[in-house]
């Protein structure tokens, strides 16, 4: 809502550091997760999905936290019917499930019913096939995941997507559930492609960071 905010600005330096990072292999699809509930990956993934939208990227959000997804809020949507709905065969065609939002060039897939088996969905043949089908209709797709620890979701999802982030929160994240967190997506040889510090103080960034904040 502020796009000369330092707020702003910072993702908009996020979306670069990607683009960067993913110069030698193209990234299109990222899974955004945290090691606990409560960091802000929901926030940091919807305000990156617009970073990108800015860039005249094609881009599309899809809520796959199916225990506690927020992004239909986010952006005034209607939860259902979404992903879980699709994932179980109630609905075939994807385009149904996905919705255009106020921001130019972004849609966001919602969440849909939250179902009793959402690992065994997200880690099933057809959340694949979504994302393969996908990845070739749009420049970008952004997930919004479950934290990693708290349930395996996320880790079930990740060897079908490009690259993972995971958002850990200045002074709160406990620094065992990050040592998990990296456990598991080594353990599941997922791609990942660092670490979003999120919640940092300006004002404990201090010495030669400090003339940035000016």
């Amino acid at each position: 809502e502020d796009p000369k905010s330092p707020v702003s600005e910072s993702y908009r330096s996020l979306r670069t550091n990607i683009s960067y990072a993913s110069s030698d292999n193209k990234i299109k699809s990222l899974l955004v997760s945290s090691p606990q509930p409560g960091e802000g990956k929901s926030t940091t993934t919807a305000n990156l999905a617009i970073a990108f939208a800015q860039l005249r990227k094609r881009t599309l959000l899809i809520d796959g936290d199916l225990r506690k997804p927020v992004q239909h809020n986010v952006f005034d949507l209607s939860r259902g019917p979404g992903l879980s709905e699709y994932l179980v065969g109630q609905i075939n065609d994807a385009k149904e499930i996905i919705h255009s939002t106020k921001i130019e060039n972004l849609s966001v897939m919602t969440a849909g019913g939250l179902p009793p088996n959402p690992s065994e969905l997200l880690g099933s043949d057809r959340m694949g096939q979504l994302v393969d089908q996908l990845g070739q209709e749009w420049d970008m797709i952004l997930l919004d995941s479950p934290p990693i620890v708290a349930v395996t979701d996320a880790s079930m999802v990740s060897s079908e997507i490009d690259a993972i982030a995971l958002v850990v929160k200045a002074g709160q994240t406990d620094r065992s559930a990050v040592d998990r967190a990296l456990d598991t997506i080594k353990n599941v040889k997922a791609p990942m492609i660092g670490v979003i510090l999120n919640g940092a103080n300006p004002e404990t960034l201090a010495g030669k960071y400090s003339y940035y904040y000016s």
